[in-house]
């Protein structure tokens, strides 16, 4: 708990809740936002990060995060990105399950300037262990879904797509989802791309330009994403195996 986790304290910085950005012999890469102990870091005050990918258009930075028990997040990684753990989870504005204390939002740790805190662009409400997250960088499954966004979770086995807005710098989310946050699974119905994949832990794009998804645990054909993973997956058995999908278009 040190300031790399926006508690101002006198302890060394570690090495956590970070990301790094480094040279090909280790070192600190040339540019990045801060000095000393936290030479190597080009964000902190990540909570739970499982997963990260570049924008294939842009070349900006994007992660998953999850929360302790509420507010898994995707955000934007910008160049001394602080991500707000630990005095904040989800957004700033809409704290769950307490409400942020006024003043707390001027309260992070900002490493003199260098470090700047940025809302999430989205926001589960309950945590369903985010994890992987992917651009999908090619037109394979038809125009509509290239350089869109796919994020994967290891509770319910969901895959969510997310399409960006004009300039990129933001997700396109209308309907119940335009606060930024899914109050519930029901509101989650708009950005499911599939669902009973087990326990989701990364996804990737092939050289033939199709989705990949590896889980920790086989898919189950009863999964639904309105019930619980417990139901969907037998954990006292001993025949659970993982597996790894190719998404390809229902006609090929």
């Amino acid at each position: 708990v040190t300031k790399a986790q926006n508690v101002d304290s006198n302890l060394p910085i570690i090495g956590t809740s970070a990301i790094y950005r480094l040279a090909k012999d280790g070192s600190a890469a040339k540019g990045n936002p801060f000095v000393g102990e936290m030479a190597k870091y080009y964000a902190y005050g990540i909570r739970n990060s499982f997963g990260m990918d570049f924008d294939p258009v842009t070349g900006k930075l994007w992660d998953t995060e999850n929360g302790p028990y509420w507010a898994d997040e995707i955000n934007i990684v910008e160049r001394g990105f602080n991500s707000g753990w630990k005095k904040i989870q989800g957004l700033s504005y809409i704290q769950v399950p307490y409400a942020l204390e006024q003043g707390e939002l001027n309260d992070l740790v900002n490493f003199d300037g260098k470090g700047k805190y940025s809302e999430p662009e989205f926001v589960w409400a309950e945590t369903l262990g985010v994890t992987a997250i992917k651009f999908l960088n090619s037109n394979k499954l038809g125009k509509n879904y290239e350089n869109d966004v796919f994020v994967g979770d290891f509770d319910l086995g969901n895959i969510y797509h997310f399409d960006l807005i004009n300039n990129r710098t933001a997700l396109f989310l209308d309907n119940k989802l335009a606060d930024k946050m899914a109050d519930n699974r029901d509101e989650l119905k708009d950005v499911i791309f599939g669902y009973g994949f087990g326990a989701i832990v990364d996804i990737e794009v092939g050289p033939d330009g199709y989705l990949y998804i590896l889980s920790l645990y086989e898919a189950k054909d009863k999964c639904d994403p309105k019930i619980v993973f417990s139901d969907c997956y037998d954990f006292s058995s001993n025949d659970i195996r993982g597996s790894i999908f190719r998404i390809v278009p229902k006609n090929n």
